[in-house]
Order: C-alpha cells, then structure tokens, then sequence
C-alpha cells in the first residue's frame, strides 16, 4: 500500500463507500507480509512515497518470482526489480507485465506513473562504458514518476561534447553524473549547473583506477559546490535521490 491508496481509501471513507472498520481492517493488515524467506514491508510506500523495491542480487529467479507476485497481489502496481539478468525478467514476465532494461540489468513490474516531477532528471554520463550504470539510474527516476533526459558519452576528454549540452543541464532540477576512470566529470558538471548534482563513480577503468575508488576519491573531493556522493555503481541510489529532489518542490 503507498499514499495513492492510502488517499483512495480515505476518499471511500468519506464518501461513504467504505465503512471505518473495513478501512481500519485494510490498515491493520498492511503493514509487513511474512514470505517465510522474505518480510515485506507493505507500509514503506505509506511511509516514504515509494514502496519497497526488490534488489534482485543474490536472490534466486524463484524468490524474485514470488516476492514480486506478493507485492502485485497486495496493489502494488509499479515494482522496481534491480541488478537481474534476462532469465529472471523473463520468469517474472511469465506471471507478471515487465519492461526489462537489459543494459541497466533492472525491470519494471507494471506501469511506470505519469512524470509528476518539478522538474527534469538529466543523466550524464563520461563514457558509453558507464551506460549500464547509467541505465540503472534513468529507468529508476522514470519509474519513480520524473521525466528522464539522457545525455551519454560526455566525458572531459572531449569537452566540447559536454559544453553542447549545456542547455539541457542548465534546465534541469537534478543532474546525475556519472564517470569511472579519474572521475571528473562530477566537477565539470557542478561548475556548469545551478542545481544539485548526484556523482555516481563507477569501475571503469585500468588497474590504478582500483575499481572506482580513485573516481569516488576524486568525487568526494570536488572542488564545485554542490556535489554530493553515493557509492560506486550505485546508479539505483543516485535514481531514487533524484526523485526525492524533484518531488520536493511538487509536493507529490
């Protein structure tokens, strides 16, 4: 259950087409399901505005399959799937409408909303090498309900590249930056944009590059004002920041 039902309830009970008890009956039932091998917590979209997304890494396609179809039986009508491959997508597929990225490795169960967003995501990435992250981040803030612009394959060691784009990061409510290698993209981002930059490092990169800690060191070291951090080849957090950031001023 999110705050769309729980508002859909409260209107039933107000219009009289729904007694105080059954809705009281309805809460009461919603706040965790036990799947013996997984507790779903039915109330986080009541508590935060999002409900709880399956991460699919280390979980068997059977264990995704049911946790899934729970969260489907329960109402919930747009599911976040993170880190699965074509196989999995293709069961949930079976029992359940997915649109799978295979490039981002995520799925979405259902229908993603309708952009309610302030604003615009832009997602920008340093090299095609960095898209599966990218990926990630962008059907993340798509199925969150943002309208997602993407911008790939900008890096600074092509800087005219990203400068004809610069119309684009300057419109957007938030901008996702996203480089391995030395990571400096985040910087040059931050000095262009007036709005929050979210720097995602990933593991790109040769041998000293130490699978994306030297970008996230360069990130974190940014000398542009605010940039923030999340971890490496976090493409899913920078996506769901994002959409907090854009939902701020929407009030939705």
């Amino acid at each position: 259950m999110d705050q769309a039902e729980v508002r859909r309830l409260l209107q039933e009970v107000a219009e009289g087409r729904s007694s105080v008890d059954d809705a009281l009956l309805r809460l009461r039932m919603a706040p965790f399901t036990d799947l013996g091998f997984a507790t779903l917590d039915d109330h986080r979209g009541v508590r935060q505005g999002v409900a709880e997304v399956i991460y699919g890494a280390g979980k068997t396609v059977d264990q995704i399959t049911r946790i899934a179809s729970a969260m489907w039986e329960r109402g919930q009508r747009t599911i976040l799937v993170t880190r699965i491959g074509p196989e999995t997508a293709e069961a949930i597929g079976a029992a359940l409408p997915v649109e799978y990225s295979e490039l981002g490795r995520i799925a979405v169960v259902g229908e993603g909303p309708k952009a309610d967003g302030s604003g615009t995501v832009v997602v920008v990435t340093a090299g095609t090498s960095d898209q599966s992250v990218a990926e990630e981040a962008a059907v993340t803030a798509e199925a969150l309900g943002n309208q997602v612009t993407r911008v790939y394959d900008v890096g600074v060691s092509g800087l005219h590249r990203l400068l004809a784009h610069t119309e684009e990061i300057m419109r957007a409510e938030v901008v996702i930056a996203i480089a391995g290698m030395e990571g400096a993209l985040a910087s040059v981002v931050g000095g262009l944009a007036d709005c929050p930059v979210i720097a995602v490092p990933t593991s790109v990169g040769y041998g000293a590059s130490f699978g994306g800690v030297a970008a996230l060191l360069t990130m974190l070291n940014s000398c542009a004002s605010g940039v923030s951090v999340v971890n490496i080849d976090n493409g899913f957090g920078a996506g769901y920041l994002a959409s907090m950031i854009n939902h701020r001023r929407s009030g939705s």
